[in-house]
């Protein structure tokens, strides 16, 4: 595709996002007089599959849309090539490049900031259609809507325009390292230490489980900068780190049980000379930062879940009616049948709630525990429907080839990282008055 091509199909979903944003604003107003009311958007349950296009009430036309592009590039960029990636360990840079040419990077991130302006469920779809083509290797969905609301919502003007519209358009790939070898889910154990120097600081520290971490361009690092704080919350600060930087060396990629095409990676920070304009947002706020910014984090993986238990149901539908035993198909059997409902009622109930999330998140609304029990729950029930699934393929769900054992093998990461589900059940807790 010509350079040419590739600017005018950005241009034209560039405001084809600017549109949808525009139309969501809109979308809860009730009709004016001599106004056509919206047609009949199907519910997932009544779909004839879970992954249709133009179901969902949260949805319009010019997501539908917005869909079918972003499909097509999944199938026609990522598809043919993740076994390749998976091979390596890692995606290659050109289609973080064709990711940023289709519109596909930044979407949730303001216009005047160097983003694409679009609404959240313009976001939602580029999480959702990733899961659905079975290829978990590009981190689009952490680059795009972990990281850089980072930075656009705390970064100084300069740091903005440094970064913000390079990330948009792929060139420059971003990574976020609050983990560590002995802190986990647990941030205020945190070890990693930027200490003042002069004008600067110096960093010293490791990280480990970092996504996006062997490609990245620019990483968020997660340090405490006063020890004396009465706690570690009151004592966490971030800094922006450019790959590159003396003292910053990146360790190995990590060989994971799932997620094969995603270059996990340690990072590590020995006597990393970092000037004044480092560090982003206020010293010592890092912490209220994070805890402001997981819920979304949480909320995008709930709903990359969800959409993986679609994709599943989906392929193991199709599995059973085409698979041959004691001389009919496996779909003909009862308890086959009774599964399959099982699992469809179950997905359907998870996707009345996420899609209740995505709502009031794009309000600005979704509080931290009910985003924790978004991750928590969807994530749980991502593991079930894949143990499921892969049981109705029989011997063949644990081949490799078959999309189900990697859809398998993905899922098991899924109730660990973004906080463990044990996590979310605490902090759920937190806000429930027990007697």
């Amino acid at each position: 595709m010509s350079a040419l091509v590739l600017e005018t199909v950005f241009v034209h979903l560039f405001h084809l996002l600017r549109h949808i944003a525009s139309l969501s604003r809109m979308q809860h107003a009730e009709p004016q007089h001599g106004e056509a009311e919206q047609p009949f958007r199907p519910e997932t349950p009544m779909a004839k599959t879970l992954m249709d296009i133009g179901t969902r009430r949260i949805f319009s036309e010019e997501h539908d849309l917005f869909r079918q592009n972003v499909r097509r590039f999944f199938q026609e960029e990522v598809v043919p090539y993740h076994p390749q990636w998976e091979k390596a360990g890692e995606v290659s840079r050109q289609v973080w490049e064709k990711a940023g040419q289709h519109g596909l990077l930044g979407i949730f991130t303001p216009e005047e900031h160097g983003g694409i302006g679009g609404d959240l469920l313009s976001a939602a779809i580029v999480w959702e259609e990733q899961m659905y083509s079975n290829c978990s290797g590009p981190g689009f969905s952490l680059h795009s809507e972990i990281v850089m609301p980072y930075i656009s919502h705390y970064g100084s003007k300069d740091q903005i325009e440094r970064y913000i519209p390079q990330m948009t358009s792929g060139k420059c790939i971003g990574a976020i390292a609050m983990t560590e070898p002995g802190a986990g889910s647990d941030l205020q154990g945190v070890k990693t230490f930027a200490k003042p120097d002069g004008t600067g600081w110096i960093l010293n520290g490791s990280k480990v489980f970092i996504t996006n971490g062997w490609l990245s361009d620019v990483v968020i690092v997660v340090a405490v900068t006063n020890r004396e704080a009465k706690t570690a919350a009151h004592g966490i600060s971030l800094f922006l780190v450019d790959a590159g930087t003396k003292g910053f060396q990146k360790g190995r990629k990590l060989e994971k049980l799932g997620l094969k095409a995603q270059d996990t990676a340690e990072l590590f920070f020995e006597d990393v000379h970092l000037p004044s304009e480092a560090l982003l947002g206020q010293v010592n706020k890092g912490f209220y930062y994070l805890m402001n910014e997981l819920p979304q984090e949480r909320l995008l993986i709930a709903v990359m879940a969800l959409a993986s238990c679609e994709f599943m149901f989906e392929e193991t539908r199709n599995y059973v009616m085409q698979r041959k035993a004691f001389g009919k198909t496996i779909s003909d059997l009862q308890v086959v049948q009774h599964k399959l409902a099982e699992l469809k009622t179950e997905i359907c109930v998870g996707r009345a709630f996420i899609d209740s999330c995505l709502q009031l998140h794009g309000e600005k609304k979704l509080d931290s525990s009910t985003a924790s029990m978004a991750k928590y729950w969807s994530t749980d029930l991502q593991n079930r429907v894949a143990t499921q699934c892969l049981q109705l393929h029989g011997g063949w769900g644990y081949m490799w080839e078959y999309p189900i054992a990697k859809a398998f093998a993905d899922s098991r990461v899924q109730p660990i990282y973004g906080g463990t589900n044990e996590i979310m059940k605490e902090l759920i807790s937190r806000n429930i008055n027990l007697l």
